[in-house]
């Protein structure tokens, strides 16, 4: 069996040793060979080739963010972020490599994690991050305008005509988006693609994990038009872009956003299940959602009972998705209404929120 060769970039001796073991510990992985900053990595991996990369943000001579924009832009390859930035400026930095083209991020290994479970984490997510199929991204292309709105795809898949509901004919009262891996980069595309007086309440799910979402929302502010917080329990829906905090379940009772601790669903809390479901009940037939990018089966029933309950259900397409599982599982459910890539999803969004019907529902 082939085994997946990895590049360890790393400007700690001891962290980059600790990564090397794990590593070299898994008989279908080795490490080809290893970088103390940005730019030996750069060099590395045009000579090397590596099938995966894991990088740290802060390095010397050149930075995690610098030599990920670098390596998405001339030899595209799968880069898993492992990180121990804690305070807001790292933090923004790490936003900044997932939109720049990172596929995922986690933590560095502590004293106090459970034995083995920080390294059977660390494994899965270098074996999920390999098998992504990642494209040359040049960072310049995330602050441009977006393409002209394209038909949507329709496939037949089965389901035509079942739970299907009438396009709107007056604006939709909310917009809800769920994403999990290459979420952060969906997530900034759409929100950049809302003009500045949208006036829609966007409800937001993505799978990022502590400490990472701490300031997520934040960075999310200073890319977009729109205001974008960190949801608060009880606050009621206004205009602007709020999203589930990290651990916490977010739902919609009485026009109002709520904050639970309920248990996780497919293993994610926040969980857009959980969200869209709550939205299905209150809000029926004046609601959109989409659900983007991600690895799992999370969300998919939640859009389907926006779909039966009379909502617009947007899935991102295969071609544009960095991890097709979310969205897959909704077309297979006949959740979706339309299929569309991501340059699309974001004038879709808009047109709903004008009342205006979209081309091609499946």
């Amino acid at each position: 069996m082939k085994k997946l060769r990895v590049l360890v970039v790393e400007d700690s001796m001891t962290v980059r040793k600790r990564l090397v073991e794990v590593l070299n510990d898994d008989p279908s992985m080795e490490v080809i060979a290893e970088a103390e900053d940005g730019k030996r990595a750069i060099a590395l991996c045009h000579e090397l080739r590596p099938d995966v990369i894991t990088l740290d943000m802060m390095l010397p001579v050149m930075s995690g963010l610098a030599a990920t924009e670098y390596i998405m832009a001339h030899c595209p390859t799968p880069i898993l972020v492992v990180s121990s930035s804690t305070n807001r400026g790292e933090l923004f930095k790490t936003y900044e490599a997932l939109a720049a083209g990172a596929v995922e991020v986690m933590e560095k290994p502590r004293a106090d994690d459970v034995a083995g479970d920080w390294e059977r984490r660390f494994i899965s997510n270098v074996r999920l991050v390999s098998r992504v199929k990642v494209i040359t991204h040049l960072r310049a292309r995330l602050a441009s305008v977006t393409a002209p709105f394209l038909n949507s795809i329709s496939r037949d898949d089965g389901h035509h005509g079942q739970n299907a509901a009438p396009e709107p004919e007056r604006p939709c009262d909310l917009i809800a988006i769920g994403a999990s891996t290459g979420g952060p980069k969906a997530v900034v595309q759409i929100l950049q693609a809302l003009p500045a007086d949208f006036h829609i309440p966007v409800l937001i799910v993505v799978h990022i994990g502590e400490p990472f979402g701490v300031a997520f929302a934040d960075w999310l502010d200073g890319q977009s038009k729109s205001r974008v917080k960190i949801a608060v329990h009880g606050q009621a829906l206004t205009r602007g872009v709020f999203m589930a905090p990290p651990a916490r379940h977010m739902i919609v009772a009485h026009n109002k956003i709520m904050l639970t601790d309920g248990p996780e669903r497919h293993s994610c809390k926040p969980s857009v299940d959980v969200l869209f479901e709550s939205l299905a009940m209150e809000y029926a037939g004046n609601l959109t959602a989409a659900l983007l990018t991600g690895m799992g089966s999370d969300g998919a029933r939640g859009l389907l009972a926006i779909r039966r309950a009379g909502g617009m259900t947007i899935a991102q397409d295969e071609a544009t998705s960095v991890v097709y599982g979310m969205p897959r599982e909704a077309v297979q459910l006949g959740a979706a209404q339309h299929i569309l890539p991501l340059n699309d999803i974001g004038p879709a969004l808009v047109k709903l929120a004008q009342g205006r019907k979209l081309p091609g529902a499946i």
